[in-house]
């Protein structure tokens, strides 16, 4: 009687379609990309291919998993790294300065039941983690002025609000894996003008205060360097007055005589001295 049953058509199709339905209750492929959560009456019991650092690929558990049929269900959580954009964000910095800021946060789920006890699904954790950005954006751009942000201390920026962003979001399983500013923007119209003017004006005041900081060096320099030449003048007095008197007096004729190369100034005048010129003694030569 069975096997004549079995030989029926509809009754071999029934099985056979139970016998799927019942197969695809029971087992799953997990892949690579997706991590799985093993719900059993409501409650997750264990996380299939769940994200570990350092785990070499083919090695994660991904593939085929097995679990009672019509009692345990399978949240899928995915595994990739994801994009969280912030767009026109108003930011006041330490200059006074409004900027529109656009930037981007990429981010993973890392502990998916800590996830989905606390937002219930991962399609809520953008919405929960762009006011948080949005927060750490202000606060951090708020301690700097509008310059830091195109200097070397941009990196640092970065990884103060990254840090700042991921102290909120270890609550909902996620690791914050980078934070960039896309471009921060001065708003159009009569406040970029103003800032413009501020702009300006500062960097003309920075410039007066590093001439002026020049020219106060400058003048150090030149008061040590006469300072210097005075001291080594008197010690070759000190030494040999005869050779001193000698060595200022051609330093003297030189200039005098147009011997330097130096060319002579415009409207200059000839002067006729005597050999026995009291200026002119140098020739005369020494102890004569």
């Amino acid at each position: 009687m069975n096997a004549v049953s079995f030989r029926n058509p509809i009754v071999a199709g029934i099985v056979a379609l139970v016998l799927v339905i019942l197969a695809a209750s029971t087992f799953a492929i997990v892949p690579e990309t997706k991590q799985a959560v093993i719900l059993r009456f409501g409650q997750p019991i264990r996380t299939v291919n769940a994200w570990q650092p350092n785990t070499a690929f083919g090695q994660t558990g991904a593939g085929l998993i097995a679990r009672i049929p019509f009692v345990d269900r399978i949240v899928w959580i995915d595994k990739r790294v994801q994009d969280l954009e912030l767009d026109n964000t108003l930011v006041l910095s330490t200059d006074q300065l409004r900027l529109e800021v656009d930037a981007y946060a990429r981010y993973r789920i890392v502990d998916p039941r800590k996830m989905r006890n606390a937002v219930g699904s991962e399609d809520r954790i953008p919405d929960q983690l762009r006011p948080i950005l949005g927060s750490a954006l202000r606060n951090e751009l708020g301690k700097r002025r509008f310059v830091e942000l195109l200097s070397p201390e941009r990196s640092e920026l970065m990884d103060n609000i990254q840090k700042g962003l991921q102290r909120v979001a270890s609550q909902y399983g996620v690791e914050i894996v980078d934070v960039r500013i896309k471009q921060a923007n001065l708003p159009v119209g009569l406040p970029l003008e103003s800032a413009l003017k501020r702009m300006s004006s500062a960097r003309q005041q920075e410039a007066i205060t590093i001439r002026a900081e020049g020219q106060k060096q400058a003048q150090i320099v030149r008061a040590q360097a006469d300072a210097d030449s005075a001291k080594i003048y008197a010690e070759s007095f000190g030494k040999d007055a005869d050779f001193y008197d000698f060595y200022r007096a051609m330093q003297s004729y030189r200039h005098t005589f147009g011997a330097d190369g130096g060319p002579a100034p415009e409207g200059s005048t000839s002067i006729i001295l005597s050999p026995n010129n009291s200026y002119l003694r140098e020739f005369e030569g020494r102890g004569r």
